[in-house]
């Protein structure tokens, strides 16, 4: 992943210390959007775990590849 790219543009502004959950069913990956604004950096975790930095080291959002293997199928039909 490109560091210093926005995740969605489009999105409304966010409270503060509010988490936003995204689930893709097409592409099975779980995002948390932690904090809005712009990413620095991606370091894989663990297979399928990736986590993405803002330019002070901040983790602002974890994406979790193949969500469907790695979580419970109950947890993915909220």
């Amino acid at each position: 992943m490109e560091g210093g790219r926005k995740k969605e543009e489009g999105a409304a502004k966010m409270g503060e210390n509010q988490m936003k959950v995204r689930y893709d069913p097409d592409s099975d990956i779980l995002y948390l959007l932690i904090k809005e604004g712009d990413i620095e950096d991606t370091a894989e975790v663990s297979e399928d775990l990736f986590e993405e930095y803002d330019e002070k080291k901040n983790i602002v959002g974890i994406e979790l590849w193949r969500a469907r293997r790695n979580l419970s199928g109950e947890i993915l039909k909220y």
